[in-house]
């Protein structure tokens, strides 16, 4: 019998089985988030939904044991991989003084999570990809072996950071993994309008390295294209730039109405890829998944993020007077 795909790309049944899984877990947390701000408990979301595939297929490619990732707001997907729970993003939705990206001090999609070497984003877009690279570049001055992972959209490929992150990075042969996440639309404004060259990834000739555009529908490629770029950098062969193309699903944001930029046939078309369903279908293919296990599966899910929901909601909100802890210096 032939190798199935993801065994010839090295992933085991139980591997490609777990990432389903994290995409799975993404995208209903997300859904639950939409519900929990449309009925006025939670304040705000920044979706992931049409990423999973890409954040879940590169978390997978790395060591989440050893590799510091650099998300962007997005990426939900990424920090599930990486360690963080339900009951961690649910706080962080309810600004709840267990959230452990800040204690219920910034809004969600600032993930930061030390023990999980998840490094803290900042409301500017764009400032996580110069951080990553000093992250590296402190690791390649200790002799440690690990590659830095920071992620962007193809809007934020268009900033400074971007440009001066990753030509120090090049200069330096420096192991950093640079994943642009590209949805089509950097907030309101398409991408035609967004760059002149036709991939985000042909901008990677201009600082001499590795530039690679592929599928972000589909979590093998992503896996194998991060797979390669990692075992580049721990190479001494330098950065990569690989671009993730897929669609963004969901407005903007939950302040965002996209149907002022966006006609709801071009949605509707997207949808039609849907990692969630495609990668199921892929799965069901290779004789992993039934419909009976994917019912198991959301049962399993939704009872975790019940228990995530109803435990950040009662929990408390920080103590005013910690409003300025880690602002000032203190005694």
């Amino acid at each position: 019998m032939s190798e199935l795909r993801h065994q010839q790309i090295g992933l085991s049944d139980d591997e490609v089985m777990e990432m389903y899984e994290t995409m799975l877990m993404a995208r209903m947390i997300d859904e639950r988030m939409w519900l929990l701000n449309r009925a006025g408990k939670i304040p705000f979301v920044i979706s992931c939904q049409g990423q999973e595939a890409a954040q879940v297929g590169a978390a997978f490619a790395l060591d989440r044991e050893k590799d510091y990732a650099l998300p962007y707001y997005r990426d939900m997907g990424v920090v599930l991989a990486f360690g963080m729970t339900a009951k961690d993003l649910m706080l962080s939705g309810f600004a709840k003084a267990e959230d452990p990206n800040s204690g219920g001090r910034q809004m969600p999609g600032h993930f930061g999570q030390k023990k999980n070497r998840i490094v803290t984003g900042s409301s500017p877009v764009t400032t996580q990809v110069p951080h990553a690279v000093g992250i590296s570049l402190a690791g390649k001055m200790k002799g440690e072996q690990f590659v830095s992972f920071t992620t962007f959209g193809e809007g934020s490929s268009n900033q400074g950071d971007f440009h001066e992150g990753i030509n120090f990075a090049s200069v330096h042969d420096l192991p950093v993994i640079f994943m642009c996440e590209n949805n089509k639309y950097a907030i309101s404004v398409p991408l035609e309008k967004q760059l002149n060259c036709k991939n985000v990834s042909d901008r990677a000739v201009g600082y001499g390295i590795h530039g690679e555009t592929v599928d972000g529908n589909d979590p093998l490629a992503v896996y194998e294209a991060i797979k390669n770029a990692r075992e580049r950098g721990l190479n001494d062969e330098g950065p990569s730039l690989i671009e993730t193309v897929s669609y963004r699903l969901t407005p903007h944001s939950s302040d965002d109405d996209d149907s002022t930029y966006r006609a709801k046939e071009e949605v509707e078309e997207a949808k039609k890829l849907d990692a969630i369903f495609t990668f199921a279908d892929y799965l069901r293919d290779a004789g992993l998944l039934t419909d009976e296990k994917e019912e198991e599966i959301r049962g399993k899910l939704r009872k975790i993020i019940d228990e995530a929901t109803d435990y950040a909601e009662k929990a408390p909100y920080a103590e005013a007077e910690s409003a300025l802890t880690h602002v000032y210096g203190e005694e």
